[in-house]
């Protein structure tokens, strides 16, 4: 079991999944902190200087100034805020994904097409047929004598 265990994880797609894992944790780092830092305070500002992490309301009725300071009464929480900033953040790692499998899809070659085969006019019903054909498949005139 040991040696089959060693072929699956020596595979090319197991460390390619594996290396395709840590970079996306690490990019999801920077796409949290381009939200937080970045994009969620110029949309606070519009709209009048909010902080969306600190967007929730409490389910006991009492009023608390930050999220901080709820969580720090144990007080149970709805964090709708904290829920804008991971939808923004699924947002932007969407676009970006789309944007580069874009890219690679441009850079990879078209499949080869078939040659063209030459082709010719059927000399009795006017078809295009392939200019070998012995025997014209529209009209099934025979073919063998008549020059192109």
């Amino acid at each position: 079991m040991w040696k089959e265990f060693r072929e699956f994880a020596a595979r090319g797609n197991v460390i390619d999944l594996a290396v395709g894992v840590i970079i996306g944790a690490a990019f999801g780092k920077i796409v949290t902190s381009l939200v937080n830092d970045i994009v969620m305070p110029p949309i606070g500002m519009a709209l009048g200087r909010v902080d969306f992490r600190n967007m929730f309301y409490a389910l006991n009725g009492q009023t608390y100034s930050s999220l901080a300071d709820a969580q720090k009464a144990g007080a149970p929480t709805i964090n709708y805020g904290q829920f804008v900033n991971t939808i923004l953040e699924f947002l932007i790692v969407a676009f970006i994904v789309f944007l580069l499998v874009r890219q690679i899809n441009r850079l990879k070659e078209p499949p080869p097409t078939a040659p063209e085969q030459p082709v010719r006019d059927c000399p009795f019903c006017l078809s295009r047929i392939p200019a070998a054909a012995k025997r014209c498949p529209h009209c099934t005139s025979d073919l063998g004598t008549v020059r192109a």
